[in-house]
């Protein structure tokens, strides 16, 4: 910018003055001040440089790289969509700075993502982290799109990914405002943070604030991307901790209540994961706030197989002091958990009959446990899944523990009693079953014996 000339130095002085008169037309003054001076050709020494406001244009060598690309494509795709000359032009079209030129290249990457069976060359990494930190929205939903398709396919190592620098643009696109591109760097990060090294290095570039941030998306696509990579993330013991201290247990606890069942789902395996430390316990079952304890316990009810069963397995990982045991039962949980026994589904009725073994080896829990209804549920359970050596060792514990009880009597009566021996007659069952029935008769034996008077 130049120097004031005399003239408008003397405007400015009139200005000072008239500020300090305080005149009644300051505002008018001023404007008419400003303009005069914005007009002065003082001022206009560097006008056209001004005017020349930077639109990117193609350069020579890039409307060769265009026009060859073009015929590459022209040729055919399938002939090589490897080659070492697409690899130099997609190399000039998404190091361009022209955003029509990274489209291309980034439409072409898109392609091959859907229709390539075979890896990903290294080298084709590289032209990634232009297209991803792109200005262009259109670059960024497309690379991002095709890096998903790749790693989703195992068509790129996810730790190369890693290596070559491509997580931070990835974590950046996580703050776009756009939905789309939000719910392909949310898959991205998702999908890499299965590798251990690959989780910490998420956790290293702050890429866990965003993502509890997008797990309130009101984009259902976002919001289970988010809360996926959460969940892969909770794998790690030291990221846990990160996320803890970051505020993941009130977004996750929340979660559980959300109307798509794949997001109570990722909520509750995640949770799950973080209540097998129990480090974490004081912290997700803080005294005189029991909502996730009442919410998992609501959660056992859900129709969505899946979401039951990692209920049970969340509810059994909290499930390690006493105190917690009896509370669970104080709030009605065994109703519930037989209906689960009766289940369909094999992973339901594993979880469900694990989280009872933990629940019956409380002496204050035994009297309840030990009702009519749920030995009925036991017997059956027995004779209905002999070969199942979770269902029947977990059985057999739970009939142990609850004979233990004052009301061994009525488990002697039982048909928990001829389901163990069904399963004993049984030659189908594994020699470890084999044991955990034998073990509970004779339990049951011993006390038929002190109880029989001389």
């Amino acid at each position: 910018m130049g120097q004031l000339c005399s003239r408008c130095m003397q405007l400015l002085r009139d200005f000072v003055a008239f500020v300090q008169r305080m005149s009644s037309n300051l505002v008018h003054l001023i404007k008419e001040c400003l303009i005069l001076i914005s007009k002065c050709s003082c001022l206009k020494q560097n006008s056209s440089k001004a005017r020349q406001l930077y639109k990117p244009i193609l350069q020579p060598h890039e409307r060769v790289t265009a026009q060859e690309f073009l015929q590459h494509i022209e040729a055919g795709f399938e002939m090589s969509p490897l080659g070492k000359d697409s690899l130099e032009a997609l190399r000039t079209l998404a190091f361009s700075e022209n955003p029509g030129l990274q489209q291309s290249a980034a439409l072409y990457y898109l392609h091959m993502s859907q229709h390539m069976s075979v890896p990903l060359p290294v080298e084709h990494l590289e032209p990634f982290y232009a297209l991803l930190r792109s200005a262009d929205l259109e670059v960024q939903q497309m690379s991002s799109l095709s890096l998903v398709n790749f790693l989703l396919e195992g068509n790129i190592d996810k730790e190369l990914v890693v290596q070559m620098g491509l997580l931070e643009p990835i974590l950046d696109l996580l703050e776009s405002e756009d939905p789309t591109v939000q719910c392909n760097s949310c898959a991205c990060t998702m999908t890499l943070a299965v590798s251990e090294s690959n989780r910490e290095a998420i956790g290293a570039a702050q890429g866990v604030t965003p993502l509890l941030s997008l797990a309130n998306s009101y984009d259902p696509r976002v919001q289970q991307n988010a809360v996926g990579a959460i969940l892969n993330l909770t794998q790690s013991e030291k990221i846990q901790q990160v996320l803890c201290k970051e505020g993941a247990l009130p977004v996750l606890a929340l979660l559980l209540e959300s109307p798509d069942s794949e997001v109570q789902y990722y909520s509750c395996a995640a949770l799950s994961n973080l209540a097998a430390n129990a480090r974490h316990h004081e912290a997700m079952l803080r005294p005189g706030n029991r909502f996730l304890l009442r919410t998992l316990i609501s959660l056992l009810s859900s129709s969505v197989d899946k979401v039951s069963s990692q209920a049970c397995v969340c509810l059994r990982n909290l499930a390690a002091s006493a105190d917690i045991q009896a509370e669970m039962v104080a709030e009605d949980v065994l109703p519930q958990l037989r209906s689960l026994l009766a289940s369909r589904s094999e992973d339901v009725r594993r979880a469900s009959i694990a989280l009872l073994w933990i629940l019956s080896q409380h002496p204050h829990n035994q009297d309840t446990l030990a009702c009519a209804e749920l030995t009925k549920s036991l017997g059956m359970l027995l004779s209905a899944h002999k070969r199942d050596p979770v269902i029947v060792g977990h059985a057999a514990c739970i009939i142990k523990n609850l004979s233990l009880s004052k009301n061994r009597q009525r488990i002697i009566e039982s048909p928990c009693i001829e389901g163990l021996l069904q399963t004993m007659l049984s030659t189908d069952v594994q020699e470890d079953s084999l044991l955990y029935v034998t073990s509970c008769l004779a339990e049951l034996a011993k006390q038929g014996r002190e109880a029989t008077p001389p």
